[in-house]
């Protein structure tokens, strides 16, 4: 039997309980099962492997998106005025590693995540509004050629396509 391809995923998303508010958002089971029938998942928490705690406070991007935190143009922060971008920096970088390392076919993260949310974000307001762009790992990733997608698109990785490239997914 052919091994699997390794699909990144975003450790919330499988339980784990990491994220700001220290719960996971696990997966639906169909669906996770799904996924760990075609798939090799390996997990990731940008923001932990960045190096915050968990809990944290809630981080929004203020000034633009994910692709603007990479410019130095908008910054991370937490609603308790905490600047956190060096540290979103350094776990997508982390997160990047990770997905060349296990020579990853694709991403699946947390929509909405300043990290890893994919197709839109908060907007830096903290008032629950969002606007469209990537989060900062979401976008590090899509500029070093990995598919990305988020639990909100239905066309991703849970299609069960395992010949996933960037040019053929919905985040290009």
């Amino acid at each position: 039997m052919a091994e699997k391809p390794v699909l990144l995923i975003s450790a919330c998303l499988l339980g784990q309980k990491v994220r700001y508010d220290g719960k996971g958002q696990i997966l639906p089971a169909a669906r996770l099962a799904a996924l760990n029938a075609h798939y090799t998942l390996q997990a990731v928490c940008p923001e932990c492997a960045g190096g915050l705690p968990v809990p944290r406070p809630p981080a929004e991007i203020v000034g633009g998106d994910g692709a603007a935190v990479w410019e130095r143009v908008a910054q991370v922060f937490g609603n308790d005025g905490t600047e956190m971008s060096a540290a979103f920096l350094a776990g997508a970088e982390a997160a990047l590693q990770l997905a060349k390392a296990a020579d990853a076919c694709g991403a699946l993260l947390k929509s909405g995540s300043p990290s890893c949310g994919n197709t839109r974000i908060h907007d830096g307001r903290f008032t629950g509004g969002m606007v469209p762009g990537r989060g900062v790992t979401a976008e590090w990733l899509h500029r070093n050629g990995i598919a990305v997608w988020d639990d909100s698109q239905a066309d991703g990785p849970c299609a069960i396509d395992k010949t996933i490239s960037p040019a053929g997914s919905a985040a290009s």
